[in-house]
């Protein structure tokens, strides 16, 4: 998130660290009981860890049905900074033309423009 938002971070925090631990042992109290459940957390190891990792299907499932309800509102909307880069090879102003020639010509470069745009966006070309 942005430097500077805290209630955002805050949200953030929430719906990604305390909604799956939250879950998770509010389903521990439910079929072990509440004496077994705080139990857990005297046996040493990670205790908040172990929660957060089982509790975070049915968190997911959670914020997922909260962003179908108002979108952003269960997976916060993150900024994202975009940059464009101008193409290497000057842009031609389309001009209606009846040769088929041209025509393919400007379909192979359109094609090349998207392969490395594909190039881009596709981890792991």
């Amino acid at each position: 998130m942005a430097e500077g938002q805290p209630l955002d971070e805050l949200r953030l925090a929430l719906m990604q660290d305390v909604l799956p631990m939250g879950l998770a042992f509010v389903d521990r109290v439910r079929s072990e009981g509440p004496a077994r459940a705080v139990e857990s957390f005297s046996q040493g190891g990670d205790p908040l860890a172990d929660l957060r990792k089982e509790g975070e299907p049915a968190a997911r499932v959670l914020r997922e049905r909260l962003d179908q309800i108002s979108p952003g509102l269960g997976n916060p909307v993150m900024p994202v900074q975009v940059q464009v880069d101008e193409p290497t090879e000057p842009l031609e102003s389309p001009s209606l033309s009846d040769d088929p020639q041209e025509l393919q010509e400007v379909l192979v470069r359109i094609e090349k423009r998207l392969q490395r745009l594909d190039a881009l966006i596709t981890p792991g070309n």
